[in-house]
């Protein structure tokens, strides 16, 4: 079966300050070259540590941001060649839940209105069906019907955070893009979203990209995991190939200093890999492996030579010493 996201070689940089009047204006190169495929009703975690690019691989995917290279296909249509009215009309499909839930919803509206928003900029239903379709997901994701009147103030953040997803939901879409949905919940709510996404996944046939620094909340919602670093994808794999075994010694660093796979750690299932070093600079990444400065087997090879995303057992992994 066709994939219903394909993206392909994606590119997006940011032009920053020149030294001077005329000097030429260097790029900061964001995403450099990413691609992966997802389909309906799957899962997949992009994961890596802040800088790394998957927050701008994720709005680059909605639009949100102009990728200057690279194609994203959604259901066979490529959403970078579609005009404004239709990329409007395309919206319905594909939808977006942020990581603030204090930030995310106007303080000015109370829930139920905000809940409806996209049903009335987008003209879906009438002002009947609209007010079903709202009193249907407030109690799918787990809201009562007295709190549609009230303003997002007055709930707690995993309940803001549950108005956000009922209001990504509002328009039937068949994507839905989590960017760091949990990051700012408590450990408890983190898990009651988690579940909660999941249910929605296998509940709509949703497609769920999920982007996310947390392993731990990554493993207990994706199907597949792509680890990023410096713009690129380095390991892509099933959940479970990457955690039985990583092949890259980036992903080896992230599993053994996630606080939330520390019981599986002690059980001398991850070996411990401390992580030195910063990443370089994203407007004059080096010549070779962009972690080969932080990578305690780097060779001349790989400070010379990028490696390229191959097939490695049941992973695609960017490492010319794959372990």
């Amino acid at each position: 079966m066709a994939a219903l996201l394909d993206v392909r070689d994606l590119e997006v940089a940011f032009p920053q300050p020149g030294s001077g009047l005329f000097a030429p204006r260097p790029s900061l190169r964001a995403v450099r070259g990413v691609s992966f495929t997802l389909g309906q009703g799957r899962a997949l975690g992009l994961v890596g540590e802040s800088g790394a690019g998957k927050t701008t691989v994720a709005l680059a995917v909605m639009r949100l941001l102009d990728a200057v290279g690279g194609t994203v296909s959604f259901d066979g249509a490529d959403l970078y060649a579609l005009d404004a009215a239709a990329m409007r009309a395309r919206r319905r499909d594909l939808q977006i839940v942020f990581q603030n839930p204090y930030s995310s919803l106007d303080p000015r509206r109370r829930a139920a209105d905000i809940v409806r928003a996209p049903l009335d900029l987008l003209g879906i239903g009438d002002p009947a069906a609209r007010a079903a379709r709202v009193a249907g997901l407030f109690a799918r994701v787990g809201l009562r019907a007295d709190q549609a009147t009230l303003f997002p103030h007055q709930f707690s953040g995993g309940q803001r955070q549950r108005i956000a997803i009922a209001r990504a939901l509002a328009t039937g879409p068949r994507l839905l893009v989590c960017d760091e949905p949990v990051s700012a919940l408590d450990m408890i709510t983190k898990r009651q979203i988690l579940d909660l996404l999941a249910g929605l996944r296998d509940d709509f046939g949703l497609a769920l990209l999920f982007v996310s620094h947390d392993l731990g909340a990554v493993r207990r919602i994706c199907d597949e995991i792509a680890i990023m670093y410096l713009g690129r994808i380095v390991e892509l794999s099933g959940r479970d190939e990457l955690f039985a075994r990583p092949r890259h010694p980036y992903t080896r660093a992230l599993l053994a200093a996630a606080p939330s796979l520390a019981h599986r750690r002690s059980q001398g299932r991850a070996a411990r890999c401390a992580l030195a070093g910063e990443p370089p600079s994203p407007i004059d990444p080096p010549p070779g492996c962009a972690f080969a400065g932080r990578c305690p087997r780097a060779t001349p090879k790989c400070r010379a030579e990028c490696p390229e995303l191959a097939a490695v057992g049941a992973s695609r992994v960017a490492c010319h010493f794959p372990g």
